[in-house]
């Protein structure tokens, strides 16, 4: 007999590094909820912290800034740039190779991601011929 789909609620869970090079507290995806279309985490980025140049393959993502301000290098060869600070939403759509980094030296990033592949690291697919752009 099939399983009911339920509503759950969950605590973000344990912090664990990506492949980007940040810390994540898991929530919402395949693995903790059975979630078949998204996937949603709090992300906190150090005081000047970089991520790793990478691309999410299929799946769009949606970023709402909680504290902090992040900046992203975006492109093919990284040449666009844009920050977001508390209170703003941004969007990545599927494919597009970013950097995202963390502005201040003395302050966080505290972020909520969602993205449309339920699953945790799966759709990250790092560029590391892009790390000497932006060093």
């Amino acid at each position: 007999m099939p399983q009911i789909p339920t509503c759950t609620v969950l605590r973000a869970g344990e912090n664990f590094t990506g492949k980007q090079g940040f810390d994540y507290a898991a929530a919402i995806s395949a693995q903790t909820v059975g979630a078949k279309g998204i996937h949603m985490q709090l992300i906190t980025m150090p005081p000047g912290a970089k991520g790793r140049p990478h691309r999410h393959e299929a799946h769009e993502t949606a970023i709402y800034v909680l504290s902090g301000e992040s900046g992203t290098w975006y492109g093919e060869k990284l040449e666009h740039h844009l920050v977001a600070k508390a209170g703003d939403f941004f969007y990545m759509p599927p494919g597009v190779p970013h950097q995202p980094y963390n502005l201040s030296a003395t302050e966080p990033v505290t972020a909520v991601i969602a993205r449309t592949d339920p699953n945790d690291q799966e759709s990250v697919i790092l560029m590391p011929e892009l790390e000497a752009i932006h060093p």
